[in-house]
């Protein structure tokens, strides 16, 4: 239960990180103005960014846990049927039993069916881990990956069983060439259907109430050393590649209507290498030149990874992967710990939340670097394979037992909001009197009555961020307009807040803070004039305003639904469409297209005016769109009338072509930019560019939007999946760094396809 006395002067000392304020009350300084604008920057906040792993049921209850995920390392090699875990690195690699009342009824009654049904009487959606590894714990006895009887002495052993060690010998070389039968038994896909068709018997499909997400394994570029025992070298691009459609195609045949998440990596450094090389250059210090992504035409590794899912559904017609997902655990020192840490450490925990989304933030750790890490997801979908959403299946600012940890995890529920995260899940649940979960409560239930910060989000800005973030919402329910401002200062700031798009009422107002680490507290209700309201928010607070029904602009009438879409040109990979436009009593703002898939509408893409061109199509292949409108009270229209539409069948290129080359030289290196235009009438359905550099010094470094290879002088350039097709006076841009001596000429001619270009 939600602890409802103040707490222990000792207890509230360890939550402020070691200090309690004492003496009088400092007057209030003067803060950054905020501003919201309720008619502009409406988009739908994700129920699922307010995630967590390992929730009790209390706090799932208490905080309507929208989403909960059995994951973990733990659960690579969780086997279903003997109901038994593999700890892997985190506890000496030893195979644990569950505890379990009925072990004669497995299946029944594991842990995992536990778990979900768990989530079904709290009401939060599941996500269940799925093996990728090939590797489940073999059976429900104990055993260990590196027995000491049978491998010899070792670093570390576990003290309740001292046969188990760490898989080092006592000078901290890794002990190799052990048997992974001794904990562990193959797993193929044809496991994977089995879990899936055992949780469908015991509580439904996805589509009826059953397992809606899994997770493609986790973080499978570290089980180099997460899972050494039985897997001992990094996981490649194409494995990564191979084992995705092995295993994800089986969920989507077992159950077409679950969704899943992958690749699961670790951190930022799984969007840019693969666990081979991960494992190499942590070895050699490769870094600079990955042998694994230079062998794969020097792409990261992320972007590959969508491309080549992006290839499966053209090829087959199903979407396996339905979320890129990559974790993230703060790197800067003592951020992500479980202590709030000292005074430096706790205002670097309230900095780092930038790298969410501040391109002028450089990360304080050995990123060295704007990381970006909610828009880079983004970027890479967009480009790579548009419609897949983005998530975090774990993620931590740690310090969950300070009101320094609440007020950064407050910031980041927010940031993930407006930047518009599909889910996220934190790593792993606080414990419900923790001031971590007060966090989510000011988001899922400040009142205590289910009280909630609204699902539209609303464009809010903050003259400084660094003192006062702010985030705005409206509520669908009862179209209250919902504001949390999160002081990260040690000041009380007195700041005023602009309104745009609301009217003046009485603001109810709702705090949670030093002055009561128990629990979120009713405040004075605030007057909200009809262009805003100057308001002192506390030191190290975090603050909600309601503004009921009636404060805001008060439209709740949709447009009219758009005219049934028309197509235009039509070629293998794309269709134009435009249709007649909605009405709406006060204008509308935008059109959203959808394509209309077995699982439902698919957003593919957005417009002001009424027209759009569908891409990243498959060839001669039959596709549904409808169209709705929206406008700036954020209200949706009904759906367009359908349009079905066939793809162009895949044609012979013919015709001519242009290729511009442009560089940007400096001592020993240069950047090309090279423009392929499709001058033929006919349109080019993949391509192979080839030149020849006119020195021997001239050498390819690492390349984009293209494989690249070079072979003696001469290089070529690939198509990827997303920028094959050129309709006829089409371009698509690629590019290379390079190396040179001496002289840095142009290449003397161009081929396409065999074709000499113009």
């Amino acid at each position: 239960m939600r602890p409802t006395t103040a707490l222990l002067p000792l207890t509230l000392a360890v939550a402020l990180g070691g200090l309690v304020p004492t003496g009088p009350a400092q007057a209030a300084t003067a803060g950054p103005a905020l501003a919201v604008d309720a008619t502009a920057g409406r988009h739908p906040i994700s129920p699922y960014i307010y995630g967590m792993n390992f929730a009790d049921e209390a706090l799932a209850r208490d905080i309507r846990l929208p989403v909960h995920r059995y994951g973990g390392n733990a659960t690579t090699r969780y086997n279903f049927r003997a109901d038994t875990t593999n700890r892997a690195s985190d506890w000496y690699f030893e195979n644990i039993p569950n505890d379990n009342a009925d072990p004669a009824s497995l299946p029944r009654g594991s842990e995992g069916d536990r778990f979900v049904a768990g989530n079904k009487a709290t009401g939060a959606a599941t996500i269940m881990t799925v093996p990728l590894l090939g590797w489940v714990a073999k059976d429900r006895g104990r055993a260990c990956g590196f027995s000491v009887a049978k491998y010899g002495p070792q670093q570390s052993t576990d003290p309740w069983s001292p046969d188990c060690g760490n898989g080092r010998k006592p000078d901290g070389t890794p002990i190799t060439g052990n048997d992974p039968t001794d904990t562990s038994v193959a797993a193929g896909p044809e496991y994977v259907t089995d879990l899936v068709n055992h949780l469908k018997g015991e509580f439904g499909s996805a589509a009826d109430g059953g397992v809606q997400f899994y997770n493609l394994d986790n973080e499978p570029d570290l089980w180099h050393a997460t899972h050494r025992d039985v897997r001992p070298t990094g996981l490649g691009y194409d494995e990564l590649r191979d084992r995705t459609y092995r295993y994800a195609a089986a969920i989507k045949a077992a159950d077409p209507r679950a969704l899943t998440l992958g690749p699961v990596g670790w951190g930022l450094n799984s969007i840019f290498y693969s666990g081979l090389d991960q494992d190499t250059c942590g070895r050699t210090g490769c870094w600079s030149n990955p042998p694994d992504r230079a062998a794969h035409g020097g792409q990261d590794l992320g972007p590959w990874y969508l491309d080549r899912m992006r290839e499966y559904e053209q090829q087959y017609g199903t979407r396996i992967l339905d979320y890129f997902d990559i974790h993230l655990y703060p790197q800067q020192s003592g951020v992500s710990a479980e202590a709030a840490g000292d005074a430096a450490t706790q205002a670097l925990r309230l900095r780092s939340t930038r790298q969410l989304w501040d391109p002028t933030y450089v990360d304080e750790s050995w990123i060295n670097q704007p990381v970006r890490f909610v828009p880079r997801m983004r970027e890479l979908v967009d480009q790579h394979y548009p419609g897949t959403k983005i998530a975090m299946t774990e993620y931590s600012w740690g310090g969950f037992g300070s009101l320094n940890g609440a007020l950064a995890e407050a910031d980041v529920l927010g940031i993930l909001g407006r930047e518009g995260v599909d889910l996220a899940s934190l790593w792993t649940a606080p414990k419900a009197d923790q001031p971590v979960a007060n966090a989510f409560r000011i988001y899922r239930n400040y009142d205590g009555a289910g009280g909630a910060f609204g699902e539209t989000s609303l464009r809010a800005t903050s003259a400084d961020q660094g003192k006062l973030a702010v985030y705005a919402a409206e509520r669908g329910a009862d179209k209250a307009l919902t504001l949390v401002v999160v002081n990260k200062s040690g000041d009380d700031l007195t700041s005023p807040v602009a309104l745009t798009g609301a009217s003046a009422g009485t603001a109810r107002v709702y705090r949670y803070s030093a002055a009561n680490l128990a629990g979120v507290v009713r405040e004075a209700d605030q007057q909200v004039g009809p262009t805003g309201f100057t308001a002192t928010f506390p030191a190290n607070s975090i603050t909600h305003l309601v503004l009921p029904r009636g404060a805001t602009s008060g439209d709740t009438t949709p447009p009219s639904a758009p005219g049934r879409p028309t197509a235009g040109t039509v070629t293998g990979d794309s269709v134009a469409l435009s249709w007649s436009p909605s009405t709406d009593d006060t204008g509308v703002t935008g059109y959203d297209v959808h394509r209309v898939d077995a699982t439902g509408p698919v957003k593919v893409g957005s417009a002001t005016g009424t027209s759009y061109t569908v891409s990243g199509l498959a060839a001669d292949t039959a596709y549904t769109f409808v169209v709705t409108a929206r406008d700036a009270a954020g209200n949706v229209s009904a759906a367009s009338p359908g349009l079905t539409v066939r793809t162009a069948p895949v044609g012979t290129p013919t015709g001519g072509c242009t290729v511009g080359w442009t560089t940007s030289s400096w001592p020993g290196g240069f950047t090309a930019t090279v423009t392929i235009t499709n001058t033929g009438s006919t349109a080019i359905d993949g391509w192979k560019l080839a030149f020849d550099f006119p020195t021997t010094t001239q050498k390819l470094g690492q390349g984009w939007s293209a494989t690249w290879k070079q072979s003696g002088a001469t290089v070529t350039a690939q198509n990827l999946s997303w920028n094959g097709r050129l309709a006829p006076g089409a371009s698509t841009g690629i590019g290379f760094n390079g190396t040179w001596s001496g002289s840095n000429p142009a290449p003397a001619a161009f081929t396409l396809n065999g074709q000499r270009c113009g």
